[in-house]
């Protein structure tokens, strides 16, 4: 699990209210289509934006029901959903939750297949709790589309690969598809939504990442202190001298279920 402490919570929340992170839920939002009167699972729901930004367009007659296992993610999505009597938060997993089957209008997830060790169960569960041909928007990143530039690029290269350990499955993008067209959706788009900056922003996704891999890898033993800490500052130094570069590719991947659930 990924820790941090009050400083970077701080940096979190700018990043998660900034450009970029806006343009990633809104690339789901809008693959989902939410509408007055749905019923929506908001699946690994963390603190609530996405959640929020649902129950604000299905209006009274709609329901999300947000879905998170960490109790300190739940908190911060009922705090930031409060006044909306269209929202619950509910203690489940992906892989198990308490909806009853062909509930659901549409369901959602945002980077959160990434972490799943069942894909196969995830979306067994959101087959079950869909009702036939409704929609499912999951959105992750393709790991392997990174690109970052450093002036060491070995050292950037073990930061990158440490940083790999703490995901179970970097190319949700690539191997997905398939896993839920044999669960019983149909695949109706792969959309890529690239992500690529020259400076370090201090919402962007970049800056993000640099926060929570720096102690991340430390922690675990990864990279040493000097040399993750060294990273983290050529970052910085790059982007004032006008020579930073990343660039990622967020796919949002739209499917239906088309069979009927047989339990």
């Amino acid at each position: 699990m990924l820790t941090f402490n009050a400083r970077t919570a701080k940096i979190l929340e700018e990043a998660y209210l900034g450009a970029d992170f806006t343009r990633r839920r809104r690339a789901s939002f809008d693959a989902l289509v939410p509408g007055p009167g749905d019923h929506v699972a908001d699946i690994g729901c963390g603190n609530g934006l996405l959640t929020l930004e649902l129950a604000r367009t299905l209006g009274e007659t709609g329901h999300v029901t947000g879905i998170d296992p960490s109790e300190d993610m739940r908190s911060a999505a009922v705090k930031r959903c409060a006044g909306h009597s269209n929202v619950d938060i509910v203690d489940a997993t992906a892989t198990e939750t308490t909806l009853e089957s062909g509930s659901i209008d549409k369901a959602v997830s945002l980077q959160v297949f990434e972490y799943l060790d069942d894909l196969p169960a995830a979306c067994a569960e959101i087959h079950r709790i869909l009702k036939t041909n409704g929609r499912l928007v999951v959105g992750d990143m393709h790991w392997d589309t990174l690109t970052w530039f450093s002036d060491d690029p070995m050292r950037m290269l073990k930061m990158q690969k440490a940083w790999d350990q703490h995901l179970v499955e970097r190319c949700i993008p690539a191997v997905l598809p398939p896993i839920l067209r044999a669960g019983g959706f149909a695949i109706e788009a792969v959309t890529a939504v690239p992500f690529s900056a020259t400076v370090l922003h201090p919402d962007g996704l970049a800056n993000m990442m640099i926060h929570l891999m720096e102690p991340y890898v430390v922690k675990k033993g990864l990279v040493s202190a000097e040399d993750a800490r060294d990273w983290a500052r050529e970052q910085q130094s790059l982007s004032v001298e006008g020579r930073f570069f990343f660039s990622i590719t967020h796919f949002v991947i739209v499917a239906r279920k088309t069979t009927p659930c047989t339990a």
